[in-house]
């Protein structure tokens, strides 16, 4: 590497509390930190903060901005001051934002991940601005009434806003394939996945300590915001999902956990063998989210109708965690599978068939699916390899 490249990333870990989130966005700034970068992680989103204790929205971030800069400092002491929160209320914590404005003035690259940052023109000013999509086919729905003159307000000014983007990633890995139903005008969507910082996520927990139980942790959506139409087909959220396997947990020779939040029909769920934990509970910071994932004997989860039924080839960021933690996963076949190999560690299933056979295979050789499993996210999503790789296409 010649020289440390200047990078902007952004996210959501302050604006929702949640372990998993914090995982899904500081990954990027940890990640492109290990590979020497110099990095400066950005909040700006003009939404109020959730405050989970609380379970509503408040407009100040000044509390959630003081979890979020504890947590980046324990994990990289370099980060402790290469931060930024705007809140809903205009007020900023962290950095300044006169020194942010001049970052991102000399940054080699804008990192606008998950369309989670309110893009001011000083955002702008980068030399490149990518966008990496980790919502497959929602980002894409407004593309064909766009280009038929017939999208709506909101929807053309979300398109407006990415072709403003010099390159475009997308969690969607078949986007290229036969089968995957994503429309693709418009942009060239390069493949990416959820970049693992590797040594956050150590198998520290044994297999023989671990619950004798299948997890996962999900958030059960409201109708309205996971329902839509693309291309005269509508697509559905996990919900759906949900009712073609209400059944698997009394298929299963191992319990299925879930740690649920959202407003979901738990009397119905738990009738057919589901067994619910508190959402909150296991995700109110990210050691303890990690904790949850880690003793586990496995995951297992299906994915949003969406992403199934349009074969986007898309993989969860959860689930890249579980395995980094040397725990396998069984999870719903989204089209992924031409790229992520399955099999050990990972059984990727398309019926409950598959599905019990898969947790058959994990109670059956728990050390040789936990080797397999971190042996995986070694392979296909070490941060240093995802980062790189994306680096290269996004400045190549």
């Amino acid at each position: 590497m010649a020289r440390p490249l200047r990078i902007v990333t952004t996210g959501l870990a302050a604006t929702y509390p949640f372990g998993g989130v914090f995982w899904d966005y500081l990954q990027y700034p940890l990640g492109l930190r290990r590979l020497g970068h110099e990095v400066l992680y950005v909040e700006d989103t003009g939404r109020w903060c959730y405050d989970a204790a609380a379970a509503t929205f408040v407009e100040s971030a000044a509390e959630n901005a003081a979890g979020l800069a504890r947590a980046l400092t324990a994990l990289d002491p370099g980060l402790a001051d290469r931060w930024f929160v705007r809140d809903a209320a205009g007020a900023t914590y962290g950095r300044d934002w006169r020194q942010v404005a001049a970052f991102c003035r000399s940054a080699d690259l804008f990192l606008h991940i998950s369309a989670s940052c309110w893009m001011r023109e000083e955002y702008f000013a980068a030399a490149r601005v990518a966008f990496v999509d980790t919502d497959p086919l929602y980002t894409q729905a407004s593309i064909p009434a766009y280009l038929a003159g017939t999208v709506d307000a909101g929807g053309r000014e979300r398109v407006e806003m990415l072709r403003r983007h010099d390159v475009f990633f997308t969690f969607a890995e078949n986007v290229d394939g036969p089968d995957c139903r994503i429309p693709t005008g418009l942009f060239r969507w390069i493949p990416t996945r959820q970049p693992v910082v590797l040594d956050c996520f150590r198998a520290a927990v044994p297999v023989r300590a671990r619950r004798p139980v299948l997890t996962t942790v999900a958030s059960w959506e409201a109708a309205r915001g996971s329902e839509l139409i693309v291309g005269g087909v509508r697509y559905g959220g996990k919900a759906v999902e949900f009712e073609r396997f209400i059944d698997l947990p009394r298929r299963s020779p191992l319990p299925i956990e879930v740690a649920l939040s959202g407003a979901a029909p738990v009397d119905r769920l738990r009738a057919h063998g589901w067994r619910l934990v508190d959402g909150y509970r296991v995700s109110r910071d990210p050691w303890v989210y990690r904790e949850f994932l880690s003793h586990s004997l496995g995951e297992l989860s299906v994915a949003k109708h969406a992403y199934v039924a349009s074969r986007s080839g898309w993989f969860s960021c959860r689930t890249a965690c579980y395995l980094a933690l040397g725990v396998p996963a069984i999870v719903q076949d989204t089209g992924f599978r031409a790229r992520i190999p399955d099999g050990d560690g990972l059984f990727a299933f398309a019926d409950a068939d598959e599905a019990v056979e898969a947790a058959r295979r994990v109670e059956a050789e728990p050390e040789a699916q936990a080797k397999a499993a971190r042996a995986l996210a070694e392979e296909h999503f070490d941060s240093g390899r995802v980062l790189g790789d994306l680096l290269a296409h996004a400045l190549g």
